[in-house]
């Protein structure tokens, strides 16, 4: 058992060992496969194949800066001309709507002149209206007198003629009884009748007459308060429609002042928007000065990494050799583009 168990102990030792120098074995053929390509990475063949690659490389980098900057200027300009259009609709919107206020206001201005004519034609038509009405009341009132005094004068011939008729029956009469005394008594008794007939005709004279001048005062006063009564109707009036001037007046004033304020306000309006809509074209001029100054840093900054890049290549190129075949299988790995590595290959 125990020389079993010291076969089987040595039978390991030994697979150990068969194991350890073939690890050796394979580190050893790494290290000269390494060794090998790195002799032949100094050889000239393999020196210009690199100097292919690298070129191919840089001719590929090169194209796709100068498509990739080809793009850019391009998004630039339309970029640029979206933006110029965005500026020009932005300032035929602002136009358009200065234009619609200023229409909107000339309509106001408009429909304010026209009703504040309309409303003096109003004024000035019931102002008409009430002068006429003032005149015919006069009419009314002198046609009134007229008619009065005719009547009056009427009733005065009428009682003149009245009394005039009962004067002559009462004349006749008395000189029929003084015909028919004297015939009767031709003494001084029937001369002192007559004296007193006539005392008392002449004493009844007298008294129409005086009645007569009361009746014509008493017409003369109510004329004259008539007249009086009708100039207080009259200057009523004319006061009343002076006042009535006055609020109109004043209402237009109010109107008109209303109608500027509003116009002086709608002014303010305006020039508060056309504010803004400057600012707010101020703001995107000002974005897009900052987006075509971003862009430049980009641009810049996109072809200072160009030539970075273009720097570590060329460093990296003296420094880099690989195997022709195995590079120019690796460079067709890559996925490169046809184009190129047809043209290493017939370089190569």
């Amino acid at each position: 058992m125990e020389e079993q168990r010291k076969a089987e102990l040595e039978d390991e030792r030994d697979y150990r060992r068969h194991v350890e120098e073939e690890e050796l074995q394979q580190e050893e053929q790494k290290l000269l496969q390494r060794a090998m390509r790195m002799r032949l990475e100094w050889e000239e063949e393999m020196q210009e194949l690199n100097t292919l690659l690298f070129n191919a490389k840089c001719n590929m980098i090169w194209d796709k800066q100068v498509l990739e900057k080809r793009m850019i200027h391009k998004e630039l300009v339309e970029e640029e001309k979206r933006l110029d259009k965005m500026l020009e609709m932005e300032r035929e919107k602002g136009l358009e709507v200065q234009e619609e206020l200023e229409r909107c206001r000339k309509r106001e201005l408009i429909r304010a002149r026209q009703h504040i004519v309309k409303q003096m034609e109003q004024n000035a038509e019931e102002r008409a209206l009430r002068a006429e009405e003032l005149y015919q009341e006069g009419q009314r009132q002198l046609e009134r007198l007229e008619q009065m005094k005719r009547e009056d004068r009427k009733e005065r011939e009428a009682a003149l003629e009245a009394e005039q008729e009962q004067l002559c029956l009462e004349k006749e009469k008395e000189l029929a009884r003084l015909r028919a005394t004297q015939k009767q008594a031709q003494d001084w008794q029937a001369e002192r009748d007559a004296l007193k007939a006539k005392r008392n005709q002449e004493a009844a004279d007298r008294e129409w007459r005086r009645r007569e001048t009361e009746k014509t005062q008493r017409k003369a006063e109510m004329q004259q308060q008539l007249r009086q009564d009708w100039l207080q109707q009259v200057a009523q009036k004319e006061q009343h429609l002076a006042m009535q001037m006055e609020q109109d007046r004043q209402e237009f004033q109010r109107v008109l002042r209303a109608h500027q304020e509003q116009l002086e306000q709608e002014k303010l309006q305006e020039e508060q928007r056309e504010l803004r809509q400057r600012a707010h074209a101020e703001d995107v001029r000002r974005q897009i000065q900052e987006l075509r100054q971003q862009r430049q840093r980009e641009r810049a900054a996109g072809a200072e990494e160009g030539r970075q890049q273009e720097q570590e290549i060329r460093q990296r190129s003296q420094r880099l050799a690989q195997l022709r075949q195995q590079k120019l299988q690796e460079f067709r790995a890559t996925g490169m583009p046809e184009k190129y590595c047809a043209q290493v290959e017939r370089k190569a």
